[in-house]
């Protein structure tokens, strides 16, 4: 049974896809060839409507049984096998899912300053031109009224940051021992040293990955005419995507992504206006999780002395990742 032996759960925009491109390259390890398969996600075929790209996205979604397993049968003998589908920490559900199918599996989380994590997955939709408010702060109070809709759960910009809830909630279905919670800056700080970290975790060698490679970085366009009006095509596209096959879809949208996004600026740093206006609606759950982990987070209280990209700029010829496949 080809079925993966850990995880990385958690949680979106904090540098998962690039955490999966590195342990792909570890001799002892095999993770999926498709980053982000969800197969836990559902208890069967995906819904069909949604958000902006959000049907387009379903189409994505490995749910077959066999399809699934599939992605695990070219593991080297020994090899443990491994995915990354970074929204299962967020979906009690699929918690669920996961502990009655795999319930030795060792899942890694890596946790994201809850107001600068839901910045990037804002601007890396306004980036793909599926968000149609260009304000961070309002796109935020849509959330509610989004959620009622359907909306699929990468639109859930506060809803995903409240990592205490969700750590509760996965050692009440798994041993503390099966999770290792990492933060994000750690690997973008001292990678080297977090990459054996997870290695140790998992019980492969250590010493033989030392960079975190730039995947998926989110760019930023401005807040132009031709911006609005290539989104509103985009948008459009995607409407009319939902009748064409899935190939042929995401052929129908990727042109006009890629000139959203040329140029590659950098995400743009949050003032502390726009922090101030947000953090409220994490204070409580960063006391969750303190409680949770045992360890201080009051940093992500405080005024930041580093917002936005914290890894650069996009290298030239890479496409962003649409809700987490990279093109």
């Amino acid at each position: 049974m080809a079925l993966p032996d850990f995880l990385v759960a958690g949680v979106p925009k904090a540098g998962t896809t690039a955490l999966h491109a590195a342990l792909s390259r570890h001799p002892g390890l095999y993770l999926s060839p498709v980053k982000e398969p969800k197969f836990f996600l559902t208890d069967g075929p995906p819904p069909t409507r949604g958000g902006p790209g959000d049907a387009l996205t379903y189409r994505e979604h490995v749910w077959q049984r066999d399809k699934y397993e599939a992605l695990f049968t070219a593991a080297p003998p020994g090899a443990l096998r491994g995915e990354a589908t970074p929204l299962y920490l967020y979906d009690r559900a699929a918690m669920r899912r996961i502990r009655a199918l795999i319930p030795e599996a060792r899942l890694i989380v890596v946790l994201r300053d809850p107001v600068e994590r839901a910045h990037s997955n804002w601007t890396h939709l306004w980036s793909a031109g599926l968000e149609p408010v260009g304000d961070f702060v309002r796109a935020c109070a849509e959330e509610d009224r989004r959620i009622a809709a359907g909306w699929a759960s990468f639109w859930h910009y506060t809803g995903l940051g409240r990592y205490g809830e969700q750590l509760d909630y996965a050692f009440s279905l798994f041993p503390r021992e099966q999770l290792l919670v990492l933060r994000y800056r750690l690997l973008i700080d001292d990678p080297a040293a977090t990459l054996d970290r997870i290695c140790g975790f998992l019980g492969v060698e250590t010493g033989v990955l030392a960079e975190i490679p730039k995947e998926n970085v989110t760019a930023h366009p401005e807040h132009t005419m031709a911006h609005r009006a290539v989104s509103l095509g985009m948008r459009a596209s995607d409407t009319v995507g939902r009748l064409l096959p899935g190939s042929t879809a995401t052929a129908a949208t990727h042109r006009l992504e890629r000139f959203l996004q040329r140029g590659r600026r950098e995400r743009q740093p949050l003032s502390w206006e726009q922090r101030q206006a947000i953090l409220p609606q994490f204070t409580a759950d960063i006391k969750v999780l303190e409680t949770v982990l045992g360890e201080d987070f009051s940093d992500w209280t405080a005024p930041r002395d580093r917002s936005g990209n914290m890894v650069g700029a996009r290298q030239a010829g890479q496409a962003q990742a649409k809700n987490g496949f990279r093109r």
